[in-house]
């Protein structure tokens, strides 16, 4: 029998532009270009790379400057250690954040995305580079490999801090087998990021994009193209063919296609690829020279700029997210004053949730966990608020605690049995530094039922 196979129609107009016509993906290799923006862009990107490699380095108070030390569920910002109860102040910070992205995206676009984001900075400023200037493959990869391992280390380093992060290098990866696969794993990750997936996270994985039509105005600012000052355009060929004709500025070169990270065309207007990184701006510069013309045929400035209307910076989200602002950023400042100088948590221990002893009192086994928040050691006092009937049993009381640091101790708590009345009891535990700060945290004991004892 025979079967005919009939190839796809192909598109009757670009899907993305990294898609070919036939669906299959147009590897973009943008052309170098030189100018102010990119040499701004540059001097900003080197500096950001300086600070992301050099910040888990800096210790302020005793204390990392950035530590997100996920296992243990603590994280150290500029020096203030944050626990997971912390959800008010986390949450504020979080809430902080994005009204802050809101803001700038409102009065300057996509700034973040072209000339501070991670994925552009090492892209264009660290891997094109290379790629540009190591022509043979293995060359290409090989130091492809090494920056990606570089760049993973620099990335542990803020989740595991940089103590133990040099443990990790200098000792045998067989000592280490879990830390080893996880650098090994960070790396290839980043290498399919900046090797292969390259622009592809910015148009596809990264949302940021898809939220421009939310996050901006009329009044926003882009990277844009003066159509009526460049329309109709045409190359030089078809303007010595009709010299009477009035001409526009655009002498269709694609100069601004040629350069741009994403593969568009600035000319087709506001497009959700578009990371803002003025490298069409430097590009049609640069040809405007050349051809004696006036720059800025594209250039920043706000769609109702470009459509003629007068530049107007008030409007109703720039007043709104700067008051939310201040209201969060406000709750934020006074949870940070209120915040206890140590976290105490009592948990119950492994086994048996009590022991009834030849005495027949009973006795209950906890664990107390402190979190010194402060930089300077600490010695906590551990009490009961309401011990009538109840013994302590505390092997470490005082319990002494580094600044920055957690320890968590066993203590008992022995009950007469009357002082179980149904088998239950709740007890408050009394924690103090005997420098001011001082806390209480409710237990639950728990010992044999009245109908049992019975």
């Amino acid at each position: 029998m025979d079967v005919t196979v009939r190839e796809a129609p192909a598109a009757p107009e670009p899907v993305l532009s990294t898609l070919n016509a036939d669906g299959t993906r147009r590897w973009l290799t943008p052309r170098r270009v030189r100018g102010r923006f990119v040499h701004r862009r540059r001097v900003l990107a080197w500096g950001l790379i300086a600070i992301f490699t050099l910040l888990p380095f800096v210790r302020i108070g005793g204390r990392p400057a950035i530590l997100l030390d996920v296992a243990r569920r603590e994280f150290t910002v500029l020096g203030a250690t944050f626990l997971a109860t912390d959800t008010v102040v986390l949450m504020l910070l979080l809430v902080g954040i994005f009204l802050a992205v809101f803001l700038v995206t409102a009065l300057w676009g996509r700034v973040w995305c072209g000339w501070a984001c991670p994925q552009t900075v090492y892209m264009e400023f660290v891997y094109r580079p290379l790629a540009r200037r190591l022509r043979h493959p293995l060359a290409r990869y090989a130091a492809f490999v090494l920056v990606s391992m570089a760049l993973a280390h620099t990335f542990l380093a803020y989740f595991v801090g940089v103590d133990r992060l040099r443990q990790w290098v200098t000792r045998s990866p067989f000592e280490h087998p879990v830390a080893f696969a996880i650098m090994a794993g960070t790396t290839l990750l980043m290498l399919l990021d900046f090797g292969w997936m390259r622009e592809q996270v910015c148009l596809v994985a990264c949302p940021y994009g898809r939220l421009q039509s939310v996050l901006l105005d009329r009044r926003s600012l882009i990277v844009g193209y003066d159509a009526p000052r460049g329309e109709p355009r045409a190359v030089a060929r078809l303007r010595k063919a009709e010299p009477d004709r009035a001409w526009g500025d655009c002498i269709d070169c694609r100069a601004c296609v040629a350069v741009c990270p994403t593969g568009i065309d600035i000319r087709d207007g506001l497009q959700m690829e578009c990371i803002h990184c003025a490298q069409c701006i430097d590009a049609c510069d640069d040809v405007m020279e050349r051809t004696g013309r006036e720059h800025r045929l594209v250039r920043y400035g706000s769609r109702a700029e470009f459509a003629g209307e007068p530049r107007r910076f008030l409007r109703a989200r720039v007043v709104f997210y700067p008051l939310l602002l201040l209201v969060v950023w406000g709750a934020l400042a006074v949870a940070l004053a209120h915040r206890p100088a140590a976290d105490v948590t009592v948990l119950r221990a492994a086994g048996s949730p009590f022991t009834v002893l030849p005495s027949g009192d009973i006795s209950n086994q906890m664990r107390i966990k402190v979190t010194n928040r402060g930089a300077e050691p600490r010695r906590y006092r551990i009490a009961l608020a309401d011990d009538a009937g109840l013994t302590l049993v505390a092997p470490d009381n005082p319990l002494a605690v580094d600044g920055g640091k957690t320890v968590s101790t066993v203590v008992f708590v022995t009950a007469r049995a009357d002082a179980l009345p149904g088998g239950r009891r709740d007890v408050r535990f009394r924690v103090s530094d005997g420098a001011g700060f001082e806390t209480e945290a409710t237990y639950s004991l728990l010992g044999p039922s009245s109908e049992t004892r019975s």
